[in-house]
């Protein structure tokens, strides 16, 4: 029986008077009870008593819901949907990716696994579209393009922004969906790309505990739990750890140094009062790193190419180069079923990120030294402070005869930024930095900020089968600086989102959409004479989806024109804040994701991209306030670090008797690495334009696993043909960082 086939059996059986939905990553706790607690969102809104009646009216069909009899292939929703996601709450509600009206990708928990994915970098992989960024200029952490737009902007956590400049982890994530498209209307301040949404594991309602132990090449070594713990029929705990440790093939030749990933991670979830009207949530995540950064190898600006000069393996760090971080966050989680049909949902988050790094960049002709002295020093020390309080109501009703979907909320953002970099206790030839000894000379970068957003959404079936979206946001941002020039800034903003979907039949959608976005990048730099203006990005798509196979096979086509103002550089070094003054992306997406037999399970999507550089950067000289021009020359070439395809695909096959294989490539398209803003001449080889650029590559993967109830050994490896290629580039054109080259993974997977 098909997963969607199971879920159509469930709803069938399930009272009229639906339950309060548990977060994603829960997705079988779906039945209905009546609350007994004050809801975190009615305390802080006391206009929610105008909703009490409605409150009484549930809590009599709760009790009603109770005395039905148990629907015995309830535990079949309890499992996993494969590689295709059938929830998010990307929409601001718990739907179908299918419903909405804009393209999503969602990666399961189930590929993240069949892929032995330890990082949100590596699972994003999956992502058609996407390409990866170096960590130079102080942008380091996870630094991703989506449709050729940059995302550091667009990192959320369960719908709360997680903005900060770290490495991110999958051991507590549950998915990762992520929406393509201008996306301020329902988050705010973001980019063109899309938004990348991280979904926390929540509590089940059934006991299992999961350990996972993982030996591999390059000193591969990985643990992870996963212990779900009912307490009774209304409260129950979840708790992941993990500790990762890993190597690399690159190496200073000098003492032996090579970039390392040591980190550690533990998440803690409480859920309250489950599976009623009132549900409440406490999560807690606490991750530590402790790396040595890789800043990879140079270009050559004799060839264009990554240098060959020396050897690709070579590694510019030393055992002293550092990349430590802590990252703690404590969220809130209130979610109260007003009536049948309305909901409130509350989330108050506490979120501290301290990070300190020294890393190396290359040199194109002198090797590395066991002191350190060769190449440059990047080095800082961030911390970096958010509070957020989200509301959102939801609400389905009929009015003048049309079906009507509102969603609503209000926001607010606590932020309180530190920057500077650190003190070298060493000299030019031996440097010598520590972890969070900043240096002596120079002057931090403070920012604190305090936004507030209002936003309205509706979705009205205003004949059958079609729907019209219309929504609109208001963001306001006052922010204080440690500049001089520009101690302050008070910035407000309109955004909007409308769309037309057709609905033929129930497993079709197609859908014409447009939406805007804005950020005013105050929160990453330091303002200078005046505020330019806000980056304005506007994106319209034509898609359709369609879910085939009783609904477990999903394939989506989208069209798309992205075309974003006054872009900003990703480089906080830089002394051009505005990268171009408008580009665009047309790109052409095809994905599928699921199942398209009970054995043959599939995950892939391809996208083609066009990027252009439409007008040249203007920007105003920090000390004179004098306007400056790019070259004009750059008007018409491709924007950087945007491939002109990208394609990916993972499949499984259950071979019967227990076993499965799977496998899967990744290629992507060349890349430049240019900065169009300066007012120089254009880089040229043999006459013609060309900058720095990163090859092509195609990367291929293999699996093959022997799975029993109980436990599963799975053998994976990464780059089975041991291809050499250049994974991220430094956008700025100095320097690319080769990909891992082939390495072999056994993992042990034990459940009790």
């Amino acid at each position: 029986m098909s997963a969607r086939r199971k879920k159509q059996i469930i709803a069938s059986q399930l009272p009229a008077v639906q339950p309060p939905a548990p977060p994603v990553g829960d997705r079988g706790s779906q039945r209905s009870q009546a609350a007994a607690l004050l809801p975190l969102g009615a305390l802080m809104l006391a206009g929610l008593s105008a909703f009490s009646s409605q409150a009484v009216a549930q809590q009599t069909a709760g009790e009603t819901a109770r005395q039905l009899p148990a629907v015995n292939v309830q535990a079949d929703a309890d499992k996993p949907d494969g590689l295709r996601g059938t929830t998010t709450r990307v929409g601001k509600v718990l739907q179908d990716p299918h419903d909405i009206p804009q393209a999503v990708t969602t990666i399961t928990k189930s590929l993240m696994e069949e892929q032995q994915v330890g990082s949100l970098r590596e699972a994003l992989r999956n992502v058609s579209g996407i390409s990866f960024n170096a960590a130079e200029g102080g942008r380091s952490g996870d630094n991703m393009n989506l449709r050729g737009f940059y995302t550091f902007g667009d990192m959320y956590l369960d719908g709360i922004r997680d903005t900060a400049q770290y490495n991110r982890e999958t051991f507590n994530l549950e998915q990762i969906d992520v929406l393509r498209g201008a996306g301020a209307m329902l988050f705010g301040r973001g980019q063109a790309g899309g938004v990348i949404n991280q979904v926390s594991k929540t509590p089940l309602r059934f006991e299992e505990v999961k350990v996972t132990g993982s030996v591999g090449t390059q000193g591969y070594l990985e643990g992870t739990a996963d212990i779900n713990k009912p307490i009774n029929d209304k409260t129950a705990i979840r708790v992941n750890l993990m500790q990762r440790d890993e190597g690399s093939w690159r190496s200073n030749p000098a003492s032996g140094a090579e970039p390392e990933l040591h980190r550690k991670g533990l998440a803690v979830s409480l859920g309250l009062n489950l599976y009623t009207n009132n549900q409440f949530w406490i999560n807690h995540s606490r991750s530590t790193t402790n790396d040595n950064p890789d800043f990879g190898t140079s270009f050559n600006a004799a060839t264009r190419e990554p240098g060959k000069i020396l050897p690709a393996n070579y590694f510019w760090g030393t055992d002293r180069t550092f990349d430590k971080s802590d990252t703690s966050m404590t969220t809130l989680v209130n979610e109260y079923r007003l009536s049948a049909t309305s909901q409130l949902r509350t989330q108050l988050r506490f979120a501290d990120y301290q990070r300190s790094y020294w890393a190396k960049t290359p040199n194109l002709s002198t090797p590395p030294n066991a002191l350190g002295g060769v190449g440059g020093n990047q080095t800082r020390a961030t911390n970096y402070k958010t509070t957020t309080l989200q509301l959102d109501y939801s609400n389905k009703f009929q009015a003048l005869g049309m079906k009507h979907e509102v969603v609503s909320g209000v926001e607010y953002l606590k932020e309180d930024s530190y920057r500077k970099g650190l003190q070298n206790f060493g000299s030019i030839p031996a440097p010598d930095f520590r972890p969070y000894q900043e240096a002596t000379a120079g002057t931090a970068t403070k920012f604190t900020s305090d936004s507030y957003a209002l936003y309205v959404q509706d979705t009205v079936e205003f004949i059958p089968k079609w729907k019209a979206t219309a929504g609109v946001r208001r963001d306001q941002m006052n922010a204080t600086y440690s500049s001089t020039t520009s101690p302050q800034l008070k910035f407000g903003e309109s955004s909007y989102r409308a769309a037309l979907s057709y609905h033929p039949a129930v497993d079709t959608h197609y859908y014409l959409a447009w939406s805007n976005s804005f950020s005013p990048t105050a929160d990453l730099y330091q303002l200078t004479v005046r505020p330019q203006p806000a980056e304005r990005s506007g994106v319209i798509e034509l898609g359709a989806k369609w879910l085939l196979l009783d609904g477990d096979l999903a394939l989506r086509a989208a069209l798309y024109q992205a075309t974003k103002n006054w872009e900003r550089n990703a480089d906080l070094e830089s002394t051009a804040a505005i990268l171009t003054k408008k580009r665009r992306t047309r790109g052409l997406e095809l994905e599928a994701a699921g199942r398209i037999s009970e054995k043959w399970d599939v995950f892939g999507g391809i996208a083609l991209m066009d990027a252009k550089i439409l007008e040249v950067a203007e920007n105003v000289d920090p000390i004179s306030g004098v306007i400056t021009q790019a070259n004009p020359e750059y008007a018409g070439k491709r924007a950087r670090n945007t491939p002109r395809y990208t394609f990916n695909l993972w499949s499984t096959y259950k071979l019967g008797g227990g076993w499965k294989i799977g496998g899967g490539v990744e290629a992507k398209g060349d890349r430049d690495a240019v900065n169009p803003s300066g007012a120089g001449a254009v880089p040229t080889l043999n006459g013609n334009y060309q900058p720095n650029n990163a090859p092509a590559y195609a990367r291929w993967d293999a699996m093959v696993s022997y799975e029993q109830a109980k436990w599963t050994l799975r053998l994976n490896v990464k780059n089975l043909f041991d291809k050499l290629y250049y994974d991220a580039v430094y956008d700025n054109g100095g320097f690319t960082v080769p990909g891992n080259k082939r390495s072999a993974m056994l993992s042990a997977e034990y459940k009790f």
